[in-house]
């Protein structure tokens, strides 16, 4: 392992550690008796939810993989996707998570720029539907005003889903707009000269030119067939709101008598994901298991919110890590 992914590994820790303090120090025995009591049928229903996001995942990347190649077969992408967890977990904004695609879609047979072309293009369908369950949170809460009282972190909700728009704007004009790809080209590249991030104006341009090209391919195929788009789409937003309805199921295994509803849970999940954005410590760790106890906390108070989180963030982080970790040793092994 690179000494860098150590390093993450170590501050995961730490930040582990600071996060399991503060989540036990108060009331250790009442927060462990939570857990205890937790029954093992919704924490097995958490886990199997939990898989079938990563299968609904797995799906985008196998029928967009299947453009470019028949032979492709879903459980090479079930398995990447699954080890994909373990390499963005490690690194900050889990940014190891698309090079590892790239890797592994190139390992599987396909041809460097196509695997290029796949990876770009589920990294738009992914911010596409983050996006637009962020914006459907911030409308419901607008009308609901169930998170009323959360204006300091719900500052933080409302600018990541800006950063986040922001992206897939961006994304969608250098795709479709040539002139404003060439001056945000050279307005980035001559940013970079003047910091001294870049020495070589010629060789970082032919580089940067070259990777834009890439990214008008992949996302133009995307576009070019709307009903394949459409289908990505869904399968996304089913992935995405199985990881969300997770702390709905670990709630209602701690007591059935709490009345948060699948609505509210998806969009306090929504809410967690978009303030875990700006979170530049590997998995998020602290923001985003502060936001989930300012969000959940709305509707469930004392040692019971906190012995929720740390079960959600076993499983929908640490699980996900190690379950990654396993299939990637396996394959090593093989």
């Amino acid at each position: 392992m690179k000494l860098k992914n150590v390093v993450n590994l170590f501050i995961l820790f730490i930040i582990t550690g600071v996060v399991l303090y503060f989540s036990l120090k108060d009331n250790f025995n009442l927060v462990v008796d939570t857990i205890k009591n937790i029954k093992i049928e919704y924490i097995v229903l958490a886990v199997i939810i939990f898989i079938g996001s990563i299968f609904f995942r797995s799906l985008v990347v196998y029928f967009m993989t299947k453009g470019y190649d028949k032979k492709y077969k879903f459980k090479k992408a079930f398995r990447m996707e699954t080890e994909v967890n373990f390499f963005s977990g490690i690194t900050p904004f889990a940014t190891g998570g698309q090079p590892y695609e790239l890797y592994r879609l190139n390992k599987d047979g396909i041809d460097a720029m196509d695997a290029t072309n796949i990876c770009i293009q589920n990294f738009i369908i992914y911010q596409i539907v983050l996006v637009l369950l962020g914006l459907a949170a911030i409308i419901y809460n607008y009308y609901t005003g169930i998170f009323a009282e959360l204006s300091f972190i719900k500052g933080f909700v409302v600018l990541g889903f800006g950063v986040n728009f922001l992206v897939i704007v961006t994304l969608l004009v250098i795709t479709f707009c040539k002139n404003i790809k060439v001056s945000f080209m050279k307005f980035i590249l001559n940013f970079l000269i003047k910091i001294r991030v870049v020495k070589n104006k010629e060789k970082a341009l032919d580089k940067f030119s070259s990777y834009l090209n890439d990214f008008d391919a992949g996302a133009k195929v995307l576009f070019k067939n709307p009903k394949k788009f459409i289908l990505l789409l869904i399968f996304s937003a089913v992935s995405l709101c199985l990881l969300y309805s997770i702390p709905l199921v670990i709630i209602t295994g701690v007591s059935s008598t709490y009345d948060v509803g699948l609505i509210n849970t998806i969009a306090a999940s929504a809410y967690v994901m978009l303030v875990g954005a700006f979170v530049p410590i590997p998995g998020g760790s602290g923001g985003l298991e502060y936001a989930f106890v300012n969000f959940f906390g709305t509707f469930i108070s004392g040692s019971k919110i906190n012995a929720i989180m740390l079960v959600w963030r076993i499983i929908t982080f640490y699980f996900a890590m190690i379950l990654g970790a396993i299939v990637l040793g396996l394959r090593k092994k093989a």
